[in-house]
């Protein structure tokens, strides 16, 4: 491999918006190219040029284990997104691959590099909040008139319980260092129809709203409350409890508050970009860290990481 990670990604929404500036902007690492993921050729081609270290899949979640499948047959590092297949069979199935394979292997489960998320981790790390009891996120997005695309729909591995939920059920994982034992949710669809591609309605079938509930092995409790259609827009408020304080992340600083009235602010520094785009930049950089050592640094997001949420969520009934 050169000094240079070339990478080729695979997804022409979210692949191209972010995650393949995210790629330019990482010294020694390039781009090489961007297909659309519904061109089974283009898909072809690309994972079969030899001039590429990574694949980063970005395509629906019904068209994963294929794409995952193309890139490792090749012989090619692989970046997948989350959710990771549309169950814990076919989850299961890409992590098999990858391992047998011996191929590195990672997810994009972006945020952990959030720099609040890793300033709020190392908080309930450090003790701060004395031993963590429950983690709680809200946020409600209003989004009215969007089209109908694979979110909308069960088969394709749509839902906003595995867009969204995914990220926070990793989280849980990733925060206080333990797996997910019971998980439970409940579901809505608020909007029936939508636009499709040629002004057409089409049925919506997967949740566009949810509340799920998650307890650790270690005993932390958890609520998630979220929803992509909504008539106002909330901001992310993540907090953490624990025994003697508390810690709430908002835009701009980790809080922390305790019984006596104490305050303490950490602030973040995001260095006036958006927050999903730095922590895909800072992501983007130990993905090219690891193509190029073969080495995944603990705390990283692998497919274990990925075939773990897939089944919470199964088990949460998406």
């Amino acid at each position: 491999m050169t000094d240079v990670v070339r990478v080729g990604v695979i997804g022409t929404g979210f692949g191209a918006s972010t995650v393949a500036p995210a790629f330019d902007a990482v010294d020694a690492c390039t781009v090489v190219d961007v297909v659309t993921p519904r061109d089974e050729a283009a898909v072809a081609a690309l994972c079969g040029r030899a001039d590429l270290d990574l694949i980063s899949v970005h395509s629906p979640p019904f068209l994963h284990l294929e794409h995952v499948r193309r890139a490792i047959d090749a012989g090619h590092a692989v970046h997948c997104d989350k959710p990771f297949g549309v169950d814990a069979d076919q989850a299961a199935a890409m992590t098999e691959l990858a391992k047998e394979a011996g191929v590195v292997n990672l997810l994009n489960f972006e945020r952990r590099f959030d720099p609040g998320r890793e300033r709020l981790r190392a908080l309930v790390r450090e003790g701060a909040i004395g031993e963590p009891h429950h983690f709680q996120y809200s946020r409600h997005i209003a989004y009215p008139g969007r089209p109908w695309n694979w979110l909308y729909s069960k088969d394709l591995g749509g839902g906003w319980l595995a867009g969204q939920g995914s990220h926070l059920i990793d989280c849980c994982r990733w925060m206080f260092g333990s797996e997910i034992v019971e998980a439970a949710a409940v579901t809505r669809t608020t909007v029936a129809e939508r636009p499709g591609p040629d002004g057409e309605l089409l049925p919506c079938d997967a949740d566009d709203g949810f509340v799920a509930s998650l307890r650790t092995a270690t005993g932390v409790t958890a609520v998630i409350d979220c929803a992509i259609e909504a008539p106002v827009n909330t901001g992310e408020r993540t907090a953490v409890f624990g025994s003697t304080a508390m810690l709430e992340l908002d835009d701009e600083a980790v809080v922390r508050r305790t019984a006596a009235g104490d305050v303490e602010t950490h602030a973040i520094d995001f260095q006036g970009k958006v927050p999903l785009n730095l922590s895909m930049e800072r992501w983007a950089a130990r993905i090219c860290d690891a193509v190029r050592s073969g080495v995944v640094e603990p705390g990283w997001p692998t497919f274990d990481d990925g075939l773990a949420c897939a089944v919470v969520m199964d088990r949460m009934g998406r």
